[in-house]
């Protein structure tokens, strides 16, 4: 038996468009998923036991059967209840660099990160394709979160289709530590307010899939036009947000006066990112924002844009 230590990358949405409804409740969304280098580690370690141990430096994130790390060692368990049986249970520690409730997929990257790292602690030999399988059960992000990268999803954000890498773009994170936006809430007041312009028939529903294929979004990024991304970047969910969380609204005005690629919120919030085209500048960017609002609950970041989610740090004999 080995331990592992794997780091798992944010991610943020360069386009979320929302279609209409689905028959399971979830609404059909057009999306462009970006991997961001600031990442989370998890430590995996195999227990003698049949539990499953969580540990997390960050205090506001469950350790018991909620948190999503939890829910994908459970899941595993329930899979391969022989070779659970034989190798026994694990301790998961969490060492979070990524905001939490930041709208930045930091839960479906931990689970992402044990779905991999058990996959290898147990020698299962799961192929990709039945990971993102396995990790579609527990969110919609976390098939994005086992592979990474750059990524066209439609569906519910499970459906997947690879992208060319973009590299040499730094972005810029802003979020207010203790603001945070519900993204059930934001769903559903956008459904209250512009469901009657939701698509109702099949053929309509994949014609507008097919014009995001081919839109100006995914154009761009085939031709790795940088200042075109940035001015392409799109968030169906600002609609709703930016109205009535104006710190949000104030992040994203500052970063639009810094000379920014492009800038928008992430997911449903309350996240801001700027796409710039050097650390350098990233750098510049997010000391002018940081000295342009001076509050000390804002927390600024920079990283930039990485063709990979979950990657292996380390791994020892135990």
């Amino acid at each position: 038996m080995r331990s592992y230590s794997l780091t798992a990358a944010a991610k943020i949405n360069l386009h979320l468009e929302i279609i209409g409804d689905r028959p399971d409740g979830f609404h059909e969304l057009a999306m462009v998923l970006q991997s961001v280098d600031l990442c989370d580690r998890i430590d995996l370690r195999p227990l003698s036991t049949d539990q499953i141990r969580v540990h997390c430096n960050h205090p506001e994130v469950p350790v018991d059967q909620r948190n999503l790390a939890y829910k994908a060692a459970a899941l595993m368990a329930a899979e391969f209840p022989d070779t659970f049986a034989q190798y026994g249970g694990v301790e998961i520690n969490i060492h979070k660099q990524i905001p939490v409730g930041a709208g930045l997929a930091g839960g479906s990257t931990n689970a992402a990160a044990v779905l991999v790292g058990l996959d290898l602690m147990w020698q299962l030999g799961l192929t990709q394709s039945e990971l993102q399988e396995l990790g579609a059960r527990l969110g919609s992000d976390v098939p994005f979160c086992v592979v990474g990268g750059t990524m066209l999803a439609t569906g519910r954000g499970e459906e997947l289709a690879p992208l060319p890498d973009l590299n040499q773009i730094y972005v810029v994170l802003a979020k207010y530590r203790s603001l945070s936006v519900s993204t059930a809430w934001a769903y559903q007041t956008f459904r209250q307010q512009f469901g009657h312009a939701y698509v109702s028939n099949v053929q309509e529903l994949e014609t507008r899939r097919q014009r995001v294929h081919s839109g100006p979004m995914v154009a761009a990024i085939a031709h790795r036009n940088n200042t075109e991304i940035g001015q392409r970047l799109y968030n169906d969910l600002e609609r709703i947000v930016l109205p009535e969380y104006p710190q949000v609204q104030r992040l994203r005005e500052q970063f639009q006066q810094q000379g920014v690629l492009g800038t928008m919120m992430s997911g449903s919030g309350p996240t801001v990112f700027a796409l710039t085209e050097s650390q350098t500048q990233a750098e510049q960017v997010r000391e002018r924002v940081q000295v342009a609002i001076a509050d000390p609950d804002l927390e600024l970041w920079v990283a930039p844009l990485t063709n990979t989610s979950i990657r292996i740090a380390s791994s020892r004999p135990v």
